[in-house]
């Protein structure tokens, strides 16, 4: 059996006026890219909140190569990176500025800050605009600059939280490109996303949630076959009673 990265047992997260993930336990392989999807509101953030140190379950536990996320939190952070829908990046500062800032914050030598963030840079096609005042970045480009910052330290894990969005075709295929990459050098990935054509093409297993659920789990294949449609939107629409975009 695979070694697993991240082990969540009956999580449970109640707010005063809804349940936002109930009993939800799941494994997930070192190496693995998994897919968790489901409709805005679903709980898929407020998992990653949680396993990302950010909030508390009110029930259940969660951990991340053998570490609680909360009794072990600070040892989880060095082992984590995140990239969260709203873009963390300080605005009047430049795209190498902010990189720097974030590597410094993970205690990184600057001859490693500058050789990450020289590749970063590059993979994110923002080398060009690297001394640029992010503040005049499209929100493409401040989305790319938010996951070359998630990574800067170069985590085992990386928790994707729709890295694509407001992206053109050809940087998110760049993405999708870079993203495989970090799969071949054994990073363990955590995908969110509203693009079924992206879950299908980069996930080796997938998630599906509502109402804070686990409502589906496997390949892309075989949650298609299973349910009998032709691609994983229809999958997706037929387990949930609605169209992923409809949510947006």
């Amino acid at each position: 059996m695979e070694e697993s990265a991240i082990i969540i047992e009956n999580l449970t997260k109640k707010f005063e006026d809804k349940t936002a993930v109930e009993d939800l336990s799941l494994q997930v392989s070192k190496g693995e890219l998994f897919g968790l999807l489901g409709p805005n509101g679903a709980g898929k953030t407020t998992a990653i909140n949680i396993l990302c140190g950010l909030i508390k379950p009110t029930s259940g536990t969660a951990k991340i190569y053998g570490y609680d996320v909360q009794k072990d939190a600070q040892k989880v952070k060095e082992l984590i990176g995140v990239c969260i829908q709203e873009t963390a990046i300080y605005p009047y500062l430049t795209g190498v500025e902010n990189l720097a800032l974030f590597g410094n914050l993970y205690a990184m030598n600057k001859k490693t800050i500058k050789e990450r963030s020289n590749m970063l840079l590059t993979k994110m096609g923002l080398t060009e605009d690297a001394k640029r005042i992010t503040a005049k970045y499209s929100g493409g480009m401040k989305r790319r600059l938010s996951l070359a910052l998630a990574l800067i330290h170069d985590p085992q894990i990386a928790f994707l939280d729709e890295p694509t969005v407001a992206m053109d075709p050809q940087s998110r295929h760049a993405v999708w490109d870079f993203i495989k990459e970090q799969k071949t050098k054994g990073k363990t990935i955590i995908l969110t996303t509203h693009y079924m054509e992206e879950a299908e093409e980069l996930c080796d297993r997938i998630g599906i949630i509502d109402h804070g659920k686990l409502i589906a789990l496997g390949t892309p294949k075989e949650l298609i076959a299973k349910n009998q449609v032709k691609n994983l939107e229809e999958v997706f629409i037929q387990l949930t009673g609605r169209n992923m975009r409809e949510e947006l």
